[in-house]
């Protein structure tokens, strides 16, 4: 009886042959929730897609209701959905997402974590007893030094879990930053580069 609102952002040469394309799915923070999915355009790899040439990528970006979260089983089901209808090579699907969709995109990989090549948390929070779940999934958690409404210290734990558990895990500090730092995260195409160079089959290629 759940539903969700999501815009899918194609690549440039997307049609033009037979390829199959990695996928990445991006959460929202908590102040773009709602109904209207032009609040969901302007942020994270929409931003970067905005200001440049595109993507080699679909980008799956769906929206939070106004009062709620992430739903970790419904975007698993949202994530079906896309697949079954878009040519998407399934070995290279991508979450990430920041400050409240940074705790989806923990919560998520660690409920389905067979599913994804990499995550990228931002800002983000989650539990580290779940973390040892992800010891087989590379991890690229930011945070910024001086964020204030979810402390660094909710990334470096996570990492810390994961590592301890034999997983690949880097937590990149922006040492200058708040809360706020996704726009430079996203907005760097190292981050996308990281992402091409994982899949489920290859592992780590490093970054």
């Amino acid at each position: 009886g759940k539903s969700m609102s999501y815009l899918v952002t194609l690549p440039p040469e997307y049609g033009v042959d037979d390829r199959r394309w990695p996928l990445i799915l991006f959460l929202h923070g908590a102040g773009e929730r709602g109904s209207d999915l032009e609040k969901v355009k302007g942020h994270g790899p929409l931003e970067y897609v905005e200001k440049h040439e595109g993507l080699p990528f679909l980008i799956v970006s769906p929206q939070a209701p106004p009062d709620g979260g992430w739903d970790a089983e419904l975007l698993a089901g949202l994530l079906d959905d896309v697949t079954s209808q878009n040519p998407v090579d399934t070995d290279r699907v991508y979450v990430t997402g920041y400050s409240m969709g940074g705790g989806g995109t923990w919560s998520l990989a660690t409920a389905y974590p067979e599913r994804f090549a990499g995550i990228v948390p931002v800002c983000g929070y989650g539990s580290p007893d779940e973390a040892a779940k992800l010891k087989s999934v590379p991890v690229w958690a930011f945070h910024g030094a001086k964020d204030e409404t979810i402390p660094v210290s909710q990334s470096e734990k996570m990492v810390s879990a994961l590592r301890s558990a034999g997983g690949n895990a880097t937590l990149t500090v922006i040492y200058d930053g708040g809360h706020n730092i996704w726009s430079e995260v996203y907005g760097k195409p190292r981050l996308y580069h990281w992402m091409l160079g994982h899949s489920r089959q290859k592992g780590s290629s490093g970054k």
